[in-house]
């Protein structure tokens, strides 16, 4: 090679080496273990859904996912802590009636934007809020229930904890279940767990409360309460006897309380499409129906666009009661 060959082979490699080299091929998603946040505490139904959800997807993702529950204000912080993290897929966020609806009813410049920041991968379940009373009380329909009400303003007391699922369907029912032009009058008695509160209506301290269907079946089945009515529009399967508040004439009513799963706006959309066909097949799957129909859950339609649009209408749904009702955050 001549003196002059070598110089401009020295410069081609010089050159060669400023341009950018062929960037490595991304470690595919997931390649490391996935964080769930559940935000609220261990052993509530929420926890329990969570839990469903992190074996499911840890099956069809071959990869680890791990629940880490941080509970408060409502499911609140928990949501705000997801949101600290990056969106790269490996933290994901259970999503719910009370902190991605009922929240932005309650507080209009509440910190986060449940449209604006998620990526809502699916839904899980729905359930409805049954209506119960304890056994002394003579009410044995929910129409006789609703008659003395109407009738006698006022007079009757019901459980509740603040911006709970429950809370919310009483609220919704006094404000179309009255005459036309008068909302229900009932007097709420308000508690600061839902355990306390169902120990008191067993105990016969309170006549009657919503609680959540899942919580409610083993003392309906031991005689402890009362069933009266359910909020979803069609009957649990689970309570088939027992009519929805929609086919007893208060019409169109309906009060669900449910969760799902999301990410992090800006989460590649090739980890979204992803997660979206894993959700898919864990809610698919017999183990899962067989799990959430034994405790009187319904499956819900996955997929993001269904879960997307449900978000938005239940925000609509919750502001407009909240707004009506008067009720402010705690």
């Amino acid at each position: 090679m001549t003196r002059r060959h070598l110089l401009a082979w020295a410069a081609t490699a010089a050159a060669s080496a400023l341009l950018p080299l062929p960037s490595l091929a991304a470690d595919p998603w997931p390649s490391k273990t996935i964080k769930l946040i559940c935000p609220f505490p261990v052993g509530g139904t929420s926890d329990v859904m969570a839990r469903l959800v992190a074996n499911g997807l840890t099956k069809e993702l071959k990869q680890q996912v791990i629940v880490e529950n941080v509970g408060g204000a409502g499911g609140t912080l928990g949501t705000l802590k997801a949101l600290q993290a990056p969106p790269d897929g490996y933290t994901l966020i259970q999503t719910g009636v009370g902190q991605n609806a009922v929240a932005h009813g309650l507080d209009p410049k509440l910190a986060y934007d449940s449209m604006r920041d998620f990526i809502h991968i699916s839904q899980v379940n729905s359930g409805p809020n049954v209506l119960v009373v304890h056994p002394d009380q003579p009410f044995k329909t929910f129409q006789e229930l609703l008659a003395y009400i109407r009738r006698n303003p006022g007079k009757m007391n019901y459980g509740y904890t603040h911006a709970a699922s429950g809370h919310m369907a009483m609220e919704l029912l006094k404000q179309v279940g009255g005459d036309v032009g008068r909302p229900l009058f009932i007097v709420g008695i308000p508690y600061r767990g839902g355990g306390p509160m169902l120990q008191d209506i067993l105990g016969g301290q309170i006549p009657m409360m919503f609680i959540n269907q899942d919580t409610a079946l083993p003392h309906v089945k031991a005689g402890k309460l009362r069933p009266l009515a359910v909020t979803s529009k069609e009957r649990n399967a689970l309570l088939p006897d027992v009519p929805t508040i929609a086919e007893t004439g208060v019409k169109g009513y309906e009060a669900l309380s449910w969760s799902g799963i999301s990410a992090l706006k800006g989460t590649p959309q090739p980890i979204v499409d992803k997660l979206e066909a894993a959700m898919k097949a864990v809610l698919t799957s017999p183990e899962t129906r067989q799990r959430l129909e034994s405790i009187g859950f319904v499956v819900a339609t996955p997929g993001a666009e269904h879960y997307t649009k449900f978000i938005k209408s239940e925000i609509d749904l919750w502001s407009r009661v909240i707004k009506q009702a008067g009720i402010k955050p705690e």
